[in-house]
C-alpha cells in the first residue's frame, strides 16, 4: 500500500482514515505500507514537506539561511498527537537524529554554495519520507497492531549514483532482500519511506519526484518471486475519465486500465501514478496486479493489469492534458544520437516523436517535449547536437487515450474538428494505433478548453458505451 502526501492529509490530519485501510487490508494479507511525505500549510499555500526543504536548501546554498524547525517540528506535533509517552519518548530519539542530518546537510549547502547530489538527497530524506515512516509504525504500534519499520541502516531499494533521479537496481537490491524478508515475517505490517534510495556504497539518492510510487513498486518487483503480490495506491478518488480540476462534469470512472493505457495516462497529464514505476515492472516481465483505490470508499477502485479486458465497449477511457510541453526541431539522424542518449544515459523518457518532414532536401524531425524546464535547462547540451536546432515553447498537448481506440471510426478527425469547433488553433495531430494514443498539440493556454471540449463529445462518439 502507498500513501501519498494528500493521502496523510495536511500536517496527518488523515492519518487516522489510513491507519483503518492498513487494518482493513490487513485482514486478507499482509501489509508493507509505504508513505510519502507528509503536506504542510507553509507560506499561504498547502505544500509537501519535499517542496519546503527543497526551498529550505536552495536558500542556504543561496547563503541565505532560513528558520528550518519546521523540517523538524510537524512530525513532534503528529507525534504528541498519537503517541502515548513510551513510544513518544523513543520517536523523538529518531527525530533527533534525523534532524542532526539535516543540519549538517545542510551546512554543507551553505558552504559549498550548491544544494545538489547527496547533500539535496539526505536533507530530503531526513526530512520527508524517512522520518514519516518510522513515525507511521510508531503510530501502529501504539493501535496494538504488530508492525516494524525498515531502518535506514538496512535499506532495500539500491540505486545508482544519480543522486536526484536514481534508476533502481534490481541485482544489487536482490541481494539485500533478506531483511526485508525477516521483518515481513516477524510482523503483520512493514513500514518504508518512498522516494529514497541508496547507492551499492549506502549513500542516499532520491528519485525524481513521484519517486514514492517506484519505492512501492520495486517493493513488489523484489517480492515476487517470494509472495503473491499487489499493488494498492490509496488515492483520494479511483481514475476518471478526465482530471477533475479540468472536467467538472459528466465525468465516468475507469474501471479498468492496460499497463500501456495507465502509463500514457501519467505521462501525458493524469496524476494516476508515476508511469515510470509501472515500466520498471513491465521491464522486468513481471505481471503485478495494481488497484487505485479511494481510501474513503474502498469499493470504488480501478484495477490496473498487463492487458485489460476488452468486454467494456469504452473504448475512449481517458481525455487528459499537459501543459509546458516544448517541441524541438532536430535533423532525424543528430534526433536519433539525442534521443539514444537521454534514454540510455539520462534515463529519460518524457518525449514523443512525431512525423518528421524535409526540408532543404535535410530530413528534420519534431519531437515533444513533456516537460519545457528540463529542455531549458538542457538546451545548450542539446545544440551541441544540431547547432541549428529550433525550440517552441508555450506548447500543450491533449491526449486520448485507450489500448482500442482503433475500433472507434473516425475518432481521429472527429477529435480534432471537436476541437477546432471551439475556435482552438491545432498545431499537430498525431494518432498511432499501436501507441493507443491521439495526441493534438495547442498552444498551452487551449489546453484545458480543449481537453473539455473533446470530453465532452467523447460519448457521442460511435462505440463509446452510454451511462
Amino acid at each position: 500500500m502507498k500513501f501519498g502526501g494528500s493521502a496523510l492529509g495536511i500536517d496527518g490530519s488523515a492519518i487516522a482514515e489510513v491507519i483503518e485501510r492498513i487494518i482493513q487490508v490487513r485482514r486478507e494479507s499482509m501489509v508493507i505500507a509505504v508513505f510519502s511525505a507528509p503536506l504542510t500549510n507553509y507560506e499561504g499555500k498547502t505544500v509537501s514537506m519535499t517542496d519546503v526543504a527543497i526551498h529550505v536548501g536552495r536558500s542556504y546554498s543561496n547563503s541565505n539561511p532560513i528558520e528550518i524547525d519546521i523540517l523538524r517540528d510537524i512530525y513532534e506535533k503528529i507525534a504528541a498527537e498519537y503517541l502515548p509517552q513510551s513510544l513518544y519518548k523513543a520517536f523523538l530519539v529518531d527525530l533527533n537524529k534525523f534532524h542532526k542530518e539535516v543540519i549538517v546537510s545542510l551546512k554543507q549547502a551553505a558552504e559549498n554554495r550548491r544544494f545538489v547530489d547527496v547533500t539535496r538527497a539526505r536533507t530530503l530524506a531526513y526530512s520527508g519520507e524517512i522520518v514519516m515512516s518510522y513515525l507511521m509504525d510508531y503510530i501502529l504500534k501504539s493501535k496494538g497492531l504488530i508492525s516494524d519499520h525498515v531502518r535506514i541502516e538496512n535499506w532495500p531499494i539500491v540505486t545508482d549514483d544519480n543522486f536526484e533521479a536514481a534508476t533502481f537496481l534490481f541485482d544489487d537490491s536482490r541481494k539485500r532482500i533478506t531483511y526485508l524478508k525477516q521483518l515481513i515475517e516477524k510482523n503483520d505490517i512493514v513500514t518504508l519511506g518512498g522516494f529514497v534510495g541508496k547507492t551499492v556504497d549506502g549513500i542516499e539518492t532520491t528519485y525524481e519526484r513521484g519517486g514514492s510510487d517506484r519505492t512501492a513498486a520495486d517493493v513488489a518487483i523484489l517480492l515476487n518471486d517470494y509472495y503473491d503480490t499487489e499493488l494498492d495506491f490509496e488515492k483520494d478518488n479511483a481514475v476518471l475519465s478526465a482530471d477533475p480540476k479540468i472536467v467538472k462534469q459528466d465525468l465516468d470512472y475507469v474501471n479498468n486500465l492496460s499497463y500501456n493505457e495507465a502509463k500514457l495516462a501519467g505521462m501525458f497529464g493524469m496524476k494516476i501514478l508515476d508511469p515510470v514505476a509501472i515500466k520498471e515492472i513491465d521491464d522486468n516481465g513481471l505481471d503485478i496486479p495494481i488497484v487505485i483505490t479511494d481510501m474513503r470508499s474502498p469499493s470504488n477502485l480501478t484495477r490496473i493489469v498487463n492487458h485489460a479486458s476488452e468486454e467494456s465497449a469504452n473504448y475512449l477511457k481517458i481525455v487528459t492534458g499537459r501543459k509546458n510541453c516544448a517541441i524541438v526541431r532536430i535533423e532525424s539522424l543528430a534526433a536519433s544520437h539525442l534521443l539514444a542518449m537521454l534514454e540510455s544515459d539520462k534515463q529519460y523518457h518524457d518525449f514523443v516523436k512525431l512525423s518528421p518532414y524535409k526540408k532543404d532536401g535535410v530530413e528534420i524531425s519534431r519531437v515533444l517535449f513533456l516537460d519545457g524546464d528540463y529542455v531549458r535547462r538542457n538546451e545548450r547540451h542539446f545544440r551541441a547536437f544540431y547547432p541549428k536546432l529550433e525550440i517552441m515553447y508555450g506548447r500543450g498537448v491533449v491526449t486520448l487515450i485507450g489500448d482500442n481506440m482503433w475500433k472507434i471510426p473516425g475518432i481521429a478527425s472527429t477529435a480534432s474538428s471537436t476541437v477546432g469547433e471551439n475556435s482552438i488553433n491545432i498545431l499537430n495531430l498525431d494518432a498511432q494505433e499501436e501507441t493507443s494514443r491521439i495526441l493534438i498539440v495547442v498552444d498551452e493556454s487551449n489546453v484545458s478548453a480543449a481537453v473539455r471540449a473533446v470530453h465532452a463529445k467523447r460519448k457521442q462518439i460511435h462505440g463509446v458505451k452510454q451511462s
